[in-house]
């Protein structure tokens, strides 16, 4: 779990740095970034097994807790601290976007890292994007007074393909093959290194807006985030939930799909307002470091 800690923070901040000096070859892998979820996924559904499955969807009030918390604690907290921070009304378009989408695949692989529960990670984030094609836009509407249109049939795929597939043969895989240790072992690596490289390209892909990037929006967004991890564990502190559907739930909760947040802010608003959604995607995964420091002998 050591190596899991320190490759994570290298491969992060490695890509970080080729971002910054090389962006013009990260951004060649953009239109791979489903492609490299889909791997990402598929690594986390060998660490994962039928039973755990059947184990969690025997819980629904966790599932139920979770996704409901995802759709409530993060908006109300976006829409809370643009009353406490002055920022641009693009940049706040951005942080309320942020705050409506779902969960992100990244925080399956740190469930992984921290000894949650991955297959109720999986499950919640699964769930979570699919109630996103509904909750989502009319969030969006009601925060920011803002209409935003989202291809429900093209969602719907993108989680079929980028969610639900890899996982259920990363699944098969395990199964079939659980005696190869040491496959089983690299495999989940393979997704650290993937998340990382998309986190370089995403931050690629906003290497021109950078320098607008102010003080307030980087509170704003460690705010956020922090938050939605304090709250997703407190509150479900107050059941009778173990140990790891806590710390997974607290994962949940408070990272983001900031890669659906940063295509529904081009689309229908341009890439300043997509510049929340990017920033979060590096700090999350940061944060979430420091989780995996604490929650590691969990």
């Amino acid at each position: 779990m050591i190596f899991s800690n320190i490759s994570f923070i290298i491969f992060i901040f490695f890509f970080l740095l080729l971002s910054f000096n090389f962006p013009e070859y990260l951004v060649l892998l953009k239109n791979y970034i489903p492609l490299l979820l889909g791997a990402v996924m598929f690594g986390m559904g060998t660490t994962i097994s039928i039973s755990q499955i059947k184990k969690v969807l025997s819980k629904p009030l966790v599932i139920f807790t979770a996704v409901g918390l995802q759709f409530t604690v993060m908006p109300v907290i976006a829409i809370c601290l643009l009353k406490i921070f002055d920022i641009s009304s693009e940049l706040a378009l951005g942080v309320i976007i942020l705050g409506s989408c779902p969960g992100g695949t990244a925080s399956n692989v740190i469930a992984y890292l921290c000894k949650a529960d991955v297959a109720l990670s999986v499950i919640c984030t699964f769930t979570s994007t699919l109630i996103s094609v509904i909750v989502t836009p009319i969030l969006i509407q009601q925060l920011a007074n803002e209409n935003v249109e989202i291809n429900v049939f093209k969602l719907i795929k993108s989680t079929f393909y980028i969610v639900f597939f890899p996982v259920l043969f990363g699944l098969i895989f395990n199964s079939i093959f659980k005696e190869m240790k040491t496959l089983n072992f690299y495999l989940p690596k393979v997704s650290e290194f993937l998340i990382a490289l998309i986190i370089g390209v995403i931050l690629s892909l906003n290497f021109e807006n950078i320098h607008n990037v102010t003080s307030s929006l980087l509170i704003i967004i460690f705010i956020h985030n922090l938050l939605g991890l304090f709250f997703g564990y407190s509150i479900s502190n107050l059941f009778n939930f173990s140990l790891k559907e806590k710390k997974t739930i607290s994962i949940e909760v408070g990272m983001q799909n900031s890669g659906l947040g940063m295509a529904l802010s081009i689309i229908h608003f341009g890439k300043m307002v997509a510049l929340p959604s990017a920033i979060f995607s590096l700090w999350h995964n940061i944060s979430s470091v420091v989780l995996v420091y604490l929650w590691k002998k969990k």
